[in-house]
């Protein structure tokens, strides 16, 4: 289970994000509205993942990921963007960033940009789906 930061200047966004990690088993342990307040809270409470717009009041995503980044070098962030944002991820990236989630963040877009970021989650996930079928299938063969 990750430990997970939610940044975002739209509380229905920070809102929807939060709840598609909770439903992939992770704990949001926080949500920050802009930058400023996203590297404050970031430095108490050392989440694993942290989420960020790219597009925020007083401090951006990009300048956000810079500082956080200086301080962890090992923190893993993916940005939350929209369409026709392409040089802002592509400096986000340069900034520190691992990947990113296309709005909206449906439970498969944040799976998948997780798993890359996370590959040994990923792999812990097929585990338990293997270990799940066969236990199923031992199950049934009790049944018959």
């Amino acid at each position: 289970m990750l430990k997970v930061l939610v940044v975002d200047d739209s509380m229905i966004i920070r809102k929807q994000i939060a709840n598609v990690f909770e439903e992939l088993g992770h704990q949001v342990i926080a949500e920050a509205q802009d930058g400023k307040s996203a590297v404050s809270i970031f430095r108490e409470k050392k989440p694993d993942l942290v989420t960020m717009d790219i597009t925020m009041p007083d401090m951006n995503g990009i300048e956000a990921v810079k500082i956080i980044k200086s301080k962890e070098p090992e923190v893993k962030i993916l940005m939350v963007t929209s369409h026709g944002q392409e040089k802002m991820v592509i400096e986000s990236i340069k900034a520190g960033a691992k990947g990113y989630i296309l709005k909206p963040a449906t439970l498969k877009k944040v799976q998948e940009a997780v798993d890359k970021v996370f590959p040994e989650y990923a792999k812990a996930r097929e585990v338990r789906k293997r270990e799940r079928k066969e236990l199923d299938e031992e199950i049934s063969h009790l049944e018959d």
